[in-house]
């Protein structure tokens, strides 16, 4: 089967040419990318554990069946507006600048966040307490649509070609701080909060705090502008402004669709096994399973704690992993594992004891980080650096918004209507299915410049290592030389 490969023409590039961006640039780059991800999986996690309360305070006048389903239809509902985030935020991150789009997206999450805990129950203002809960997820889902696509095109710009697996896995290190910040705050407002309190205010104070948060990463992503490297990477972005249209990217974004699909059918497999551990197996192990012998609900929270923690702690292991074994290989084993093992991990879950909820979760959550930790450096080397913000937020929203952010909703309703609880282990099988695929048809991106970018490196001697080894790739043409001289010039 052939892969796809990036259109462009092998160039013989000096070392003058390599990006050099020290250690401590990048570090700053990616903790000011990787804060928008805490900040948008921190309210995921708050919304996602507290989603019997919100029923309660939302959906009080509705069946228990029909409650669990308009929550989390509510949730989803943010998803189908991410495309239109995706399609107004990429392209103005390619046109302004990536840095002053990832601020805006920061700001909205942080407001809709806050807006959730400030709304009136439904016993105060009846329809209107659900309407205003919608307004505030599509506000939070339209930013989202700009931010983490952004963010994975910002973090893989700054990292050098043969680290880009370790540095782009902690933008999900950002991601599983945030879920886990999130579901412990819930976990421990059920602990010292009485029922009454909770309905009442104590749900409000986990959705206030999302605001120091947004305002936090925006006051880091301000600062990152100060550094020598963003400057000219601004510089640039300025002078596209003036150059590029976006209806002329949009039509350059649409002659790269082999690609788009390949992006949104790794998008499918990674995000829904993510959703399906994060959003649905909270309400699957404590409300959908029978209660006989049932795993009480704070059993259920801390072993989603810990499961989300060893995550955690792996996932830099694995991205630093990929850069000497291939992101493919990782890909490989994480959609491979989904199609043997997604209908024994559910029957683990089902199993309803706290070792067999345990290791049912912690496989999903092995074979989700599989994904995880080498996304965020493979997505955006699947396009050219000047549609890449643009390229990777479409696809990536859109895959997101059909397939993977429904995945609580469709899986809950396919239970619901069927009886039969092992509709998540069908549903993994064929995003793992569909994994395979999409790995299949995805050329190697380990150690390879970004497409349309020149080299990129961590040191003078690792820019040196890399134009030797580019030219020896090159065709050979008689009567020509190298560019400048030897690489070691």
């Amino acid at each position: 089967m052939q892969t796809l490969e990036p259109l462009e023409e092998p160039q013989d590039y000096a070392v003058s040419d390599v990006v050099v961006t020290e250690p401590g640039v990048i570090r700053r780059a990616i903790g000011a990318a990787a804060v928008g991800n805490v900040t948008e999986w921190y309210d995921f996690g708050v919304y996602a554990y507290f989603e019997p309360t919100i029923k309660e305070v939302f959906f009080d006048g509705l069946s228990d069946a029909a409650g669990t389903i308009a929550t989390f239809g509510l949730f989803a509902v943010a998803f189908l507006v991410r495309p239109f985030g995706g399609m107004f935020f990429g392209p103005l991150a390619d046109r302004i600048g990536r840095n002053k789009v990832l601020a805006i997206t920061m700001v909205l999450m942080a407001l809709g966040t806050f807006a959730i805990g400030c709304i009136p129950s439904e016993s105060s203002i009846g329809i209107f307490a659900p309407l205003l809960l919608l307004v505030a997820r599509l506000v939070q889902g339209f930013s989202t649509g700009g931010e983490y696509g952004n963010a994975m095109t910002f973090i893989a710009e700054y990292a050098p070609d043969r680290k880009r697996g370790f540095w782009g896995s902690w933008l999900e290190f950002g991601t599983f701080t945030g879920y886990l910040f999130g579901a412990i705050m819930v976990t421990v407002a059920d602990a010292v909060l009485t029922h009454d309190q909770l309905v009442s205010w104590g749900w409000r104070i986990p959705f206030f705090i999302g605001l120091p948060l947004g305002l936090v990463g925006v006051y880091l992503r301000t600062k990152l502008a100060d550094t020598p490297a963003y400057l000219a990477l601004e510089k640039e972005s300025e002078q596209r402004e003036k150059e590029n249209k976006t209806g002329g990217e949009l039509r350059k974004i649409l002659q790269l669709w082999p690609f788009m699909l390949v992006c949104m059918g790794l998008v499918l497999v990674w995000n829904v096994t993510n959703y399906m551990l994060t959003s649905y197996m909270p309400t699957y192990v404590t409300d959908t399973l029978p209660d006989d012998g049932a795993v009480s609900s704070s059993t259920s929270q801390v072993i989603q704690i810990v499961v989300m923690a060893l995550a955690l702690l792996t996932i830099p292991f694995l991205g630093m992993l990929s850069d000497k074994v291939g992101r493919k290989p990782v890909c490989w084993v994480g959609a491979i594992g989904l199609v043997v093992l997604g209908l024994p991990m559910i029957a683990l879950v089902r199993s309803q004891t706290t070792v067999g909820v345990f290791a049912g979760l912690l496989i999903m959550a092995l074979l989700l980080i599989c994904f995880s930790s080498t996304m965020p450096s493979t997505l955006p080397t699947l396009f050219p650096t000047q549609v890449r913000g643009g390229a990777l937020s479409i696809a990536f929203n859109v895959s997101i918004s059909l397939f993977a952010g429904t995945t609580s909703v469709v899986v809950g309703a396919l239970v619901s209507a069927t009886g039969d609880l092992n509709w998540p282990g069908y549903y993994l099988v064929a995003a793992g299915l569909i994994g395979i695929v999409s790995v299949a048809f995805l050329a190697e991106p380990n150690g390879r410049k970004m497409w349309g970018s020149p080299p990129a490196a961590a040191t003078k001697e690792e820019a040196k290592e890399i134009v030797r080894a580019l030219r020896k790739r090159l065709p050979k043409r008689p009567g020509k030389g190298p560019k400048d001289g030897p690489a070691t010039a």
